[in-house]
């Protein structure tokens, strides 16, 4: 699946199948201080674009 597959805006289970982990591992990823979390009530969402990014970022630290 490419990156303009995916919605706008990105929820746990979608930030889960990209990263290849569990959705509750993907809630503990949104949880990082460096994360681009965007809350909407108790929901937890993520700019496609700017998850993308801090995953590059993620991926250059190595």
């Amino acid at each position: 699946m490419n990156k303009e597959d995916y919605p706008l805006i990105l929820k746990a289970d979608q930030v889960a199948e990209i990263l290849s982990v569990s959705k509750r591992k993907a809630y503990e990823v949104m949880e990082y201080s460096n994360f681009p979390l965007v809350r909407v009530g108790r929901s937890k969402r993520v700019s496609r674009d700017a998850f993308f990014r801090w995953l590059e970022d993620q991926l250059s630290a190595f």
